[in-house]
């Protein structure tokens, strides 16, 4: 299975414990964009909605694009009530948009899995002129706020975690934007917290693709060692998020 569809196995999961990002982010887009009724906007990658309420709050003219079919399954349940939201379930690579064009298109964290020329060029032809190519990422911070028990952790990882592929999502250049015909690169930074018990964080590790496919034998030893770790100390582990915005324009 390719990591990028390891997440349309778990959508409920993925719904509940993956976070949502920052209002000042969005309130800081919306206004750079201008996004309101009178605009086109695509998402690419939704997953379960994670930064989707705040553009569609707009009343833009809202359309996603998921790959995964259980994902677009929870979605279409999630929207089926607000008009201004539509739903394609394919791969934003190969499908065919028309002549439909956008005043923004924008990711949180899926463009990532995307290849970094295909994912350029294709956003550039679909924009309007001067429209906005959004990507947004989230940055964790668990060493400084514990670092006994962050090195606890990475005890686990280093004796259990066996992926059976690692994660490429990594290589994927934002800055590059600017090769593919893309202006006015920006970047914005926002700062949150996140707080959990030990059986909580498990819950949550276990909505990241490598996490996902682990497999025996390692599998329950990784888990299990990671809410002991955890427990020993408190039974309580914070992260400082750092939710980075990056932004081009289509001249």
């Amino acid at each position: 299975m390719e990591l990028r569809l390891s997440f349309d196995t778990i959508p409920e999961q993925f719904e509940k414990w993956r976070p949502h990002y920052s209002r000042e982010l969005f309130g800081l887009l919306i206004e750079k964009a201008g996004i309101g009724k009178d605009k086109k906007v695509l998402e690419i990658g939704p997953g379960t909605g994670q930064a989707t309420d705040p553009i569609l709050e707009t009343g833009c003219d809202y359309t996603a694009i998921e790959l995964g079919s259980n994902l677009s399954d929870f979605l279409r349940k999630k929207y089926k009530n607000t008009p201004n939201y539509s739903l394609i379930n394919d791969d934003f690579i190969t499908h065919g948009f028309g002549s439909e064009r956008f005043d923004m298109i924008y990711s949180a964290a899926a463009i990532q899995w995307l290849p970094e020329k295909e994912a350029f060029s294709k956003t550039f032809e679909l924009l309007r002129r001067g429209g906005m190519l959004a990507m947004m990422f989230l940055r964790m911070d668990l060493k400084s706020p514990q670092p006994e028990m962050y090195a606890d952790i990475q005890k686990v990882y280093d004796e259990y975690f066996r992926p059976v592929s690692k994660s490429s999502n990594c290589r994927f250049g934002y800055d590059n934007a600017l090769n593919y015909g893309y202006t006015d690169l920006e970047t914005h930074a926002f700062r949150g917290r996140r707080d959990f018990t030990a059986e909580e964080y498990v819950q949550y590790i276990g909505t990241h693709s490598d996490h996902i496919t682990l497999e025996e034998p390692y599998r329950t030893h990784f888990f299990s060692g990671i809410k002991k770790a955890i427990a020993e100390h408190g039974n309580r582990l914070v992260i400082n998020d750092e939710y980075i915005l990056k932004t081009v324009r289509k001249p």
